[in-house]
């Protein structure tokens, strides 16, 4: 059995010089030395994926198996040949967990960083897709050369410093890492608001890092397999400094034990047991025939291992407890479930969780059913020493701001409130429009620069905004990117901006006067009741002093004589009736008197709402609306209110109104004082708004107003952006994000 790497295990990362570096010929040159001087029937190496791709070809051919504790790119595959064993992990495997990470935290985007090498392009697919998993985005991806100068790190920082994210995933050996972080730090990139996770390529060899790099990186994240403590764990950094100074005496003593040097004792240990169980190997090697040879090509002279078989199946089906954790393969495939979490603070680090597939991020290693009490993580001390997690994204340091047109208003607005900061020389904008707008922008998963720009008519003596579809038009020409404000969404405007969903209600309707109505009328003791009801009663009255005498008449003489005096007793009856009980005629039939106490019941009730209605009547204030609907207001000839730049006046000169029935007001204040002159002396009957401004005038003036007629309805108010830049994939993504979702308007 011979071994295929030096005595001092590392890192892949560590010796990488990029994807484009062939296998050095020494290197090539070992493992056919190997198979050909020595007879090996295993090697454990090489340590670099790209020496593997070519050993693991000289394995196949001759059958020897090929174990490798340190390639591990993704590229490479223990499916490619049966005769390979990668008896490390995979970049891949921890591809989950950094996933769950980046979806515990919510972050939105993560720009990767990696090496521009087949070892950091190889687990940069399985990022993608895990991310995308896990709603996260991701905006850019910044590549760094394999063997790159300080001047090509700092051009692809300060691109970053430029973006909105502020999540970064580092991939790349421990060497080029470490020249990053310090280079970031000097950037200020290592600072409150940024977020950088490394991936096991730097976490299994953080203990080579020098003591400058650690403090560049305090606050950064990492990822890296979990190691189990245990009794052979604890004594084996003494027993490898033992050993390695009995071999190399004139050497310095070597770094603690990381992760690689771990795998490979277990490598050593699972051929030892593939050994024993699989027997001596007592069948050789089968050499090739002489005519087969071919003495310009070293691979035509090796022979064919005759116990290679049965020596990789033994390897492949070998299991047990490693010092590095449990040793199992599938596949070929060394398995791996459970990462560490681990945030660098001080000169060291400190684990603040874990992954395993069944649990996911858990605060300690769960192998139980207990996992709802240790769901998450633990405190993290974050870059800048802040323990509240970052939003994962900043306004960038230079950047386009969106330019948001709003309109002025003559005086305080509850919707959209402009006032000029003297002391700043900036406009303070306020108001339930921009509130809304600010919410919106705040829950947005990247950040959006923006400023607000108050728009007014150059025409007009005093600062008010120009009319809002006059807005629209100008946002369509990229004057303004949108619009914030109390904009009613309707078809026209629609046709060349985006709107989004209505925030308010919507339709236009009128407020008018109220006036008093006393009634001076005599016959004003018939108003309580309506005529029908009246007519109701006397009918009732009429028809029961019919039933007394149709059943009273033949046996009682006083309901005799002619035909005048009967009517004459039928009503003298049913009215003395009403007053007291008759004492005589007296009623013969118990029915006749159950009807007649009906009858006095029904008057006892009427007398009663007679009473209190009347009494309201001529006691409380009587107030009625001057007009009920527009087409009243047209037939009449008055003049009709709106709000100054507003699309009423459209919408009031399509339903015929002339326009110099039209007058335009500003303020609720202007409302009152139109509608209390009237139509005929220099005011409006009047006055048609959107429903919330409206109610707002009614919340101060609703004694002698009253909101009447119909509801005209429209898509109420909403915010609007340039249709070119709500599709165009180009634009900014805030502004396809704020087009929230659209609806018919």
């Amino acid at each position: 059995m011979g071994v295929g790497s030096p005595a001092r295990p590392g890192s892949e990362s560590r010796f990488c010089t990029g994807g484009s570096v062939a296998p050095t010929t020494t290197q090539y040159q070992r493992a056919i030395d190997l198979l050909k001087n020595f007879k090996v029937q295993a090697i454990i190496g090489p340590k670099m994926s790209m020496q593997a791709r070519f050993t693991i070809g000289i394995g196949n051919k001759t059958n020897v198996p090929i174990l490798s504790y340190s390639a591990t790119s993704p590229y490479l595959s223990a499916n490619q040949s049966k005769y390979f064993v990668r008896t490390a992990l995979d970049d891949a495997s921890q591809v989950p967990a950094i996933a769950s990470l980046i979806q515990y935290f919510n972050w939105r985007q993560v720009i990767l960083i990696y090496e521009d090498s087949d070892f950091g392009r190889g687990i940069v697919p399985y990022l993608v897709d895990a991310f995308q998993d896990a709603d996260a985005h991701i905006p850019y991806r910044s590549i760094i050369p394999s063997v790159p100068t300080d001047d090509q790190i700092k051009v692809e920082l300060n691109k970053l410093k430029t973006m909105q994210a502020r999540v970064f995933v580092v991939h790349m050996s421990p060497n080029i890492a470490a020249r990053l972080f310090v280079l970031a730090h000097d950037a200020e990139m290592l600072a409150d608001g940024y977020v950088w996770i490394m991936t096991d390529s730097v976490g299994n060899m953080f203990s080579t890092l020098d003591k400058n790099t650690i403090n560049s990186m305090q606050g950064v994240l990492g990822v890296r397999p979990y190691v189990p403590q245990s009794d052979k764990l604890l004594t084996f950094p003494a027993r490898f400094l033992s050993r390695y100074r009995q071999q190399n005496q004139e050497t310095p003593d070597p770094a603690n034990p990381n992760i690689f040097h771990l795998w490979a004792y277990d490598t050593a240990w699972a051929i030892a047991m593939a050994l024993r169980k699989a027997g001596p190997l007592a069948l050789g090697l089968k050499l090739p025939s002489l005519q087969n040879i071919n003495n310009s090509n070293d691979l035509s002279m090796l022979g064919v291992s005759q116990d290679g078989p049965g020596l990789i199946d033994s390897i492949r089906t070998t299991r047990f407890q490693g010092i590095s954790g449990e040793f199992i393969l599938v596949d070929g495939q060394r398995q791996g479930s459970v990462f560490e979490i681990f945030n660098v603070i001080g000169n060291s680090y400190q684990s603040i969780g874990f992954w395993t597939p069944n649990f996911g991020l858990t605060k300690k290693v769960i192998t139980s059913s207990d996992a709802s009490d240790n769901v998450g993580l633990n405190m993290v001390i974050w870059l800048g020493g802040s323990a509240q997690p970052p939003r994962g994204w900043e306004w960038p340091v230079a950047g386009k701001k969106l330019r948001i047109a709003v309109p002025v208003k003559p005086a305080p607005n509850p919707f959209v409130n402009i006032k000029n900061n003297l002391a700043t020389g900036k406009f303070d904008v306020s108001g339930y429009s921009i509130d809304i707008f600010e919410a919106v922008m705040q829950e947005m998963p990247y950040a959006v620069p923006y400023e607000y720009i108050p728009v007014v008519d150059p025409n007009m003596a005093i600062n008010l905004t120009i009319s809002y579809s006059e807005i629209c038009h100008q946002v369509s020409l990229k004057k303004y990117d949108a619009m914030v404000g109390d904009t009613t969404i309707i078809i026209n405007r629609s046709s060349y901006v985006d709107f989004t969903l209505p925030y308010t209600e919507s339709g236009v309707q009128m407020i008018v006067p109220m006036k008093e109505n006393w009634s001076t009328s005599l016959w004003i003791f018939l108003k309580p009741i309506e005529p029908i009801l009246w007519v109701a009663f006397l009918a009732v009255f009429v028809f029961t002093g019919f039933v007394i005498w149709l059943v009273e008449h033949k046996e009682s003489r006083d309901f005799g004589g002619s035909a005048g005096k009967q009517l004459v007793n039928i009503a003298y009856f049913s009215f003395q009736a009403l007053l007291a009980v008759p004492k005589d005629p007296k009623l013969k039939k118990w029915l006749l008197k159950f009807a007649l106490i009906n009858l006095v019941l029904l008057v006892w009730l009427l007398e009663k709402l007679y009473s209190a209605s009347l009494t309201s009547m001529m006691t409380a204030r009587q107030l009625q609306p001057t007009v009920v609907d527009l087409n009243q207001l047209i037939s009449n000839g008055d003049y009709i209110g709106y709000q100054g730049g507003s699309f009423v006046k459209d919408f009031l000169k399509s339903h015929k109104v002339e326009e110099h029935k039209i007058r335009n007001y500003s303020t609720p204040d202007q409302y009152a004082e139109a509608l209390m002159k009237g139509s005929w002396y220099g005011g409006v009957a009047a006055v048609f708004d959107e429903i919330p401004y409206l109610k707002l005038f009614m919340s101060k003036y609703c004694s002698n107003h009253s909101i009447v007629g119909r509801v005209y309805k429209t898509g109420g108010f909403g915010y609007f952006i340039l249709v070119s830049l709500a599709t165009d994939r180009s634009s900014p993504r805030a502004l396809r994000s704020l087009q929230m979702c659209r609806g018919p308007y």
